[in-house]
C-alpha cells in the first residue's frame, strides 16, 4: 500500500511511520514535510530506510504548497494519515486555526484528489465541556469549546464530517503522555506541568503529610497505545466513516498521578485527600481575580489556560475501538503500570530545571560559563578559579594570544578551556561568537560580563572629550548587554541562565574622577534589575558585584592616587565564583554599603567627603596628557600651582577590617551581601 502522512516528523507520526512499516515490506510512505524541516526527517529517514520519501510542502499553504508534478510522483495512494495538527492548549488562535481548520481543509482537498481514504487524528476536546457521556457516535452536542484548541479541532472534525466525495476515519486520542515502555516523550503537557511541584514535594522529609485536593479527573494514554492502535484501526476492513475513542477505561487524577510516581520520584507517601471544593474556588473564578490566579501558576510554571480544563467533564465510551480491537493484543496499560518511566525520563529530558541541579561533586562542575574580558586580570583570574572547580571556561577578548596562554594555563591542570576572539563592542563578532559556543558545545549556563574599560579624569578635564564616554559605554554597558541579548532566547529554551556583571563600588559611592566610568556600571545595574524582574519565571537571574578597587593593568595610570589600597585578582576572582555559586542579586563590600547608607541618611556629609577625596587625590599625569618628565604631577594643570589640600587618610583595604561574625550576621539581611 501507499500513505501520505502528515506531522510524520512529529511525536504521534513518526511511530505511526514506523509501525506503518513493520506491518508490510512493501509499504511506501511519503511524509509531508517543511523545506526547513528536511534535516529532522533525514534524521528519521536514516532507520527509515528509502521506502519513506519526503514530500515537501506545508500544512499552513494554499494546496499545501504541492504543486501537479509533485503530486503526479505519488501515484496512486491508499491512505492519507493526517496526524499534523497544533496540539498545544497554550498556542494563541490565529496559529492553532491555520495549522488545525485550514490545514485540514487542504488536506481533505488532496485525499479527494488522490481518491484516498483520509484518516483524520482529531482528539477528545471536541467534547469540550459536555458535562455526561460523550460516544463514538457524538459530535455536536451544544457543548461549550472553552478555549482556542478545542474549538479548531472541533472545526476540522466538522470538515471531514461534511466533505462530500471523502471517505474517511476519526480518531479521537485521549491526553498523549510518553512512552509506556521508555517513558519518551518530546515536550511538556498535560499531567507534565505539574511535575515540577511534585519535584518540590520531594525535597519534604520523608515524614511529611501529605495532603492534596481533589482537582478533577482526566484521561490518560501512552503515546505507543495511540500508534498501534491507530494503524490497527487504519487496516481493519469495512470501518469508513466510523469514529474511534483512543481512550483509557479509567480516568486519572492529581492524586493517581502522585502515586503512580511517588516512589520513583522519592515523594514522601500521601496522606489523604481533599475535597474538591476545596480546589473548585481556585479552578473556577473570572475576571480580575483569574488574571491572579494564572499569574500565580505561571510563578509556578503551569500556564493558566491548563487551570481551566484540568477537570475532564465528558466520560468517554470506546465500543467501536474495542471491537475493532479485539484480538490484537492491543490495549491501554494501566497509568501505574508506567508512570515511573514517564517521570525517569521527564526528570533526565524534560524537568526544565534540569539544567539548574548542581552535580553532587560541586556547583560548577559540569557547567559552561562564558568569560568576557578574560586575557587578563579580574577575567583572567576569575577563568582559572571557575575550570578549576570543574566548569568549562569559554573565554573570550581581542587579544587571542592571551587567550591561548590562558587555555594553557588552564589544560596544564587538568582544566577544560576554550578560546574565542571576540570584540564585545561588535554586534557581528558577538552573535557569531554565542553562535559558534552553541553550536559546538550545545549550551550555556553562566556569563560572566567581565570586559571593561575605565577612565579615571575629572569632568574638568573631560569637557573636549566625550568619546571618553563614548567608548566607555560601547563597552561596559552597550557590550555587557549585547552578550546577554545574544544568549537570551537560548536560556529561555532552557528555562535557566545566570549572568554575574562585574559592576564597581565605585556605583554605591558616587566615586568622584569617574564620571565616564561609573554611570556605566550604574547602567549595567539597572537593566540587570529590570531583566531580572521579567524572566524571573524562566528562571534567568543575574548577579551584580560592586567589585572594590582591584590590582590589575587597567589601574596601572592611577598609581598611588586611589583613596583605597586594591585587593588582588584572585580575591576578585573569589567574588564571581561566589556570584555563580550562590546567585545574590548583588555582592557588595563593608565599604560600599557604608557608602549607600551614607548618600541616605547623611546626604550632605556623604558630599563633603566625596569632594575632599576629589581636592585630595588629583588626576594622574596620564589623565591630564603629560609625563613626568613635564614636571607637572601635582595634580592641577596650573604649574604655579605647587601646594594641594592634605588627603584624608586611607582606608585600611577595601573590605574594611569586618570581623567575621559580624559578616555572617550582616547575610542575614535581606539585600545585602558581604
Amino acid at each position: 500500500m501507499r500513505y501520505v502522512v502528515t506531522g510524520g516528523t512529529g511525536f504521534i507520526g513518526r511511530r505511526v511511520v514506523s509501525r506503518i512499516l513493520s506491518r508490510s515490506e512493501d509499504a511506501q510512505v511519503w511524509v509531508l514535510v517543511r523545506r526547513e524541516s528536511l534535516e529532522r526527517f533525514e534524521r528519521l529517514a536514516q532507520s527509515w530506510g528509502e521506502r519513506v520519501k519526503p514530500l515537501v510542502g506545508d500544512l499552513t499553504a494554499d494546496g499545501l504548497g504541492l504543486n501537479d508534478e509533485a503530486l503526479g510522483e505519488l501515484g496512486a495512494v491508499d491512505h492519507v494519515v493526517h496526524c499534523a495538527a497544533i496540539y498545544d492548549i497554550t498556542a494563541d488562535d490565529a496559529t492553532q486555526r491555520a495549522a488545525n481548520v485550514d490545514g485540514t481543509r487542504a488536506v481533505i482537498d488532496l485525499a479527494v484528489r488522490l481518491d484516498a481514504t483520509l484518516h483524520h487524528v482529531s482528539s477528545i476536546a471536541v467534547a469540550g465541556t459536555f458535562p455526561g457521556e460523550y460516544t463514538e457516535e457524538d459530535f455536536d452536542v451544544a457543548q461549550d469549546l472553552p478555549t482556542p484548541y478545542h474549538q479548531t479541532k472541533f472545526e476540522a472534525e466538522s470538515l471531514v464530517r461534511s466533505a462530500p466525495r471523502l471517505r474517511y476515519r476519526v480518531y479521537r486520542p485521549a491526553v498523549v503522555v510518553g512512552d509506556s515502555r521508555t517513558g519518551e516523550m518530546d515536550k511538556i503537557d498535560g499531567p507534565y506541568y505539574f511535575f515540577p511541584i511534585l519535584a518540590r514535594l520531594a525535597k519534604l522529609p520523608s515524614l511529611t503529610p501529605i495532603v492534596l485536593p481533589d482537582t478533577g479527573r482526566t484521561n490518560i494514554v501512552p503515546v505507543d497505545y495511540v500508534a498501534d492502535a491507530l494503524v490497527e484501526l487504519v487496516h481493519a476492513a469495512g470501518r469508513d466513516g466510523q469514529t474511534f475513542h483512543l481512550t483509557a477505561p479509567k480516568t486519572t487524577g492529581l492524586r493517581g498521578i502522585y502515586r503512580g510516581i511517588a516512589k520513583e520520584a522519592g515523594l514522601p507517601p500521601l496522606r489523604g485527600s481533599l475535597p474538591s471544593a476545596t480546589a473548585t474556588p481556585f479552578l473556577k473564578v473570572g475576571g480580575r481575580v483569574k488574571i491572579v490566579r494564572n499569574m500565580v501558576a505561571t510563578q509556578l510554571g503551569i500556564p493558566g489556560e491548563i487551570l481551566d480544563v484540568v477537570d475532564l467533564a465528558p466520560t468517554f465510551t470506546a465500543d467501536n475501538t474495542t471491537e475493532a480491537l479485539r484480538g490484537t493484543g492491543i490495549e491501554v496499560p494501566q497509568f501505574s503500570t508506567y508512570a515511573p518511566r514517564l517521570w525517569r525520563y521527564w526528570a533526565q529530558h524534560l524537568d526544565p530545571d534540569r539544567a539548574r541541579r548542581d552535580d553532587p561533586r560541586g556547583p560548577l562542575v559540569g557547567k559552561h560559563v562564558i568569560i568576557t574580558g578574560a586575557s587578563s586580570g579580574i577575567g583572567r583570574a576569575s577563568a582559572i578559579a571557575i575550570a578549576e572547580r570543574g566548569a568549562t571556561v569559554f573565554a573570550l577578548a581581542r587579544n587571542a594570544s592571551a587567550l591561548d596562554d590562558l587555555v594553557a594555563e588552564i589544560r596544564q591542570t587538568g582544566g577544560q578551556a576554550y578560546a574565542f576572539t571576540c570584540d564585545v563592542t561588535d554586534s557581528a563578532s558577538v552573535e557569531h561568537t554565542v553562535k559558534d559556543i552553541l553550536g559546538r558545545f550545545g549550551h550555556v549556563d553562566y556569563l560572566v560580563n567581565n570586559a571593561g574599560r575605565s577612565i579615571r579624569r575629572s569632568v574638568t578635564a573631560s569637557t573636549d572629550r566625550l568619546h571618553d564616554y563614548e567608548r566607555v559605554m560601547a563597552v561596559n554597558y552597550f557590550g555587557s548587554v549585547r552578550m546577554v541579548l545574544a544568549l537570551l532566547p537560548h536560556w529561555q529554551e532552557r528555562r535557566f541562565g545566570h549572568v554575574v556583571n562585574v559592576s564597581s563600588a565605585g556605583v554605591q559611592a558616587s566615586s568622584p574622577k569617574y564620571s565616564a566610568y561609573v554611570p556605566t556600571k550604574a547602567a549595567l545595574d539597572a537593566f540587570a534589575d529590570v531583566v531580572g524582574t521579567e524572566t524571573l519565571s524562566e528562571h534567568i537571574t543575574f548577579t551584580s558585584i560592586h567589585m572594590p578597587l582591584v590590582r590589575t593593568p587597567m589601574i596601572a595610570p592611577s598609581r598611588r592616587l586611589n583613596p583605597v589600597p586594591p585587593i588582588t585578582a584572585e580575591h576578585a576572582a573569589a567574588m564571581v565564583v561566589r556570584g555563580l555559586v550562590e546567585k545574590p542579586t548583588r555582592i557588595d563590600t563593608p565599604l560600599g554599603t557604608l557608602a549607600d547608607f551614607g548618600t541616605y541618611l547623611t546626604p550632605k556629609l556623604s558630599r563633603r567627603l566625596l569632594h575632599q577625596l576629589y581636592l585630595g587625590y588629583p588626576d594622574s599625569a596620564a589623565a591630564r596628557g603629560v609625563t613626568a618628565a613635564d614636571g607637572n604631577d601635582t595634580g592641577t594643570s596650573d604649574p604655579a600651582r605647587t601646594r594641594r589640600p592634605k588627603p584624608p587618610a586611607r582606608v585600611g583595604g577595601a573590605h574594611l577590617r569586618v570581623p567575621r561574625p559580624i559578616k555572617q550576621a550582616v547575610r542575614l539581611i535581606p539585600g545585602v551581601h558581604w
